[in-house]
């Protein structure tokens, strides 16, 4: 079972840029688990941000991140990252990790799909 910590999240102004970590505990077999990044802001449903297939070599993409959030993984190092651009005062959110080792080569972009959780971490964007 996967342990999954984020960090990285902070206080910005509008039009900077943030980068989040993810550190997987389950370290001989990260590359196994399809990974994403989703959020959630205060009474709203927690929502997709992006998604990474086990090799990294497909991504997926929230209408509302594309062009300025990029999602990666390194599997040698049990890491996840999403890097933030562009950052917008409706990106203020509390954002998580998320994992599973479901049978696909591709993305899972629902939260239904994914069964292991980080604690998440607060990202506040300022006007």
């Amino acid at each position: 079972q996967v342990q999954l910590v984020e960090s990285g999240g902070g206080l910005v102004q509008a039009g900077g840029s943030l980068r989040l970590s993810c550190a997987a505990s389950d370290a001989p077999t990260f590359s196994t688990y399809v990974m994403g990044w989703f959020r959630q802001a205060p009474g709203k449903e927690r929502e997709f941000v992006a998604g990474i297939s086990r090799n990294g070599g497909r991504t997926a993409y929230a209408d509302s991140v594309k062009g300025r959030f990029t999602i990666s993984r390194d599997n040698a190092k049990n890491t996840l990252l999403l890097q933030m651009n562009s950052l917008k005062p409706e990106d203020t959110a509390v954002y998580y990790c998320a994992a599973d080792r479901a049978p696909t080569i591709g993305v899972l972009t629902t939260k239904f799909g994914y069964d292991y959780w980080g604690q998440g971490t607060q990202v506040t964007v300022s006007s």
